[in-house]
């Protein structure tokens, strides 16, 4: 005898949105969702860069459940995105750091596309910018990766040194999860941000990536190394966690939130 009826045909479920709009103080935010074949629960996250608030979804979860979360957390949500730091474009007039100095960013004319620092007669650092007005933005972005390059090449080469290690090649980037990762193979890359930090903060990022090297952990052994390297690693550390999300809003057109890990 068969003791279990037949279910029939299940109706198909409808497809979850891409994206809900919440209202989360006083304002219409919009989140992204994501769905994930391995998550257990909502996720709700406000990512670094210029990305909004993403919702992770376990694939079985349905829209109303979605909604409903969504409502719980709306205070949560508004006192995050109103805690992230206010976007400073890469634009003639505006004030950005560099080595942890405010620069006023200025454009020069349109003789020739350079990029150079240099000081009003005020005493004010000034980066003055040449070339085609719309190109401005890329211009002081490429001089500042140029820039980051060059200060993390000196730091990373003397901690490479001290502990007779070998980099076989050093990157430049503009990540968002992350200030810095190191390969097995020696390959070392790092956020280009990190050059409008102060000098101590680059240096402990260097120290950081290179005793990687030597330990591809964050063991107590790991960190004796990077204090032996950089005596000011702590310091460093702490910059970057209190300070960090600030240097992601540095020509952004949105507003980040908190700063990434270290890896």
């Amino acid at each position: 005898m068969n003791f279990f009826a037949p279910l029939g045909r299940r109706r198909q479920a409808s497809p979850m949105p891409a994206s809900f709009s919440v209202e989360a103080g006083g304002f219409e935010v919009l989140v992204r969702v994501k769905i994930a074949s391995r998550a257990r629960r909502l996720t709700l996250r406000v990512p670094i860069g210029t990305e909004g608030p993403v919702l992770t979804v376990p694939p079985r979860v349905g829209e109303d459940a979605v909604r409903a979360f969504l409502q719980q957390h709306r205070g949560w949500l508004a006192e995050r995105m109103a805690r992230r730091p206010v976007p400073t474009p890469f634009a003639d007039g505006h004030t950005i750091p560099l080595r942890g100095e405010p620069h006023l960013v200025r454009h020069s004319g349109t003789a020739r596309g350079l990029v150079r620092c240099t000081r009003d007669e005020d005493g004010r650092a000034v980066i003055l910018v040449s070339g085609d007005p719309a190109a401005l933005p890329r211009r002081v972005r490429d001089f500042l990766r140029r820039e980051a390059e060059s200060d993390l090449k000196v730091a990373v080469a003397r901690h490479a040194a001290a502990l007779g290690v070998k980099v076989t090649s050093l990157r430049v980037r503009d990540t968002v999860s992350r200030w810095g990762s190191c390969s097995s193979s020696g390959a070392l890359s790092f956020s280009w941000r990190v050059v409008m930090a102060p000098p101590f903060v680059l240096d402990y990022l260097a120290a950081h990536e290179v005793a990687h090297l030597v330990e591809m952990n964050h063991s107590p052994a790991f960190w004796r190394i990077v204090a032996r390297l950089c005596p000011e690693g702590r310091r460093g550390r702490v910059w970057l966690r209190q300070h960090g999300a600030m240097l992601h809003a540095v020509g952004a057109v949105d507003t980040p939130s908190a700063g990434p890990d270290l890896a």
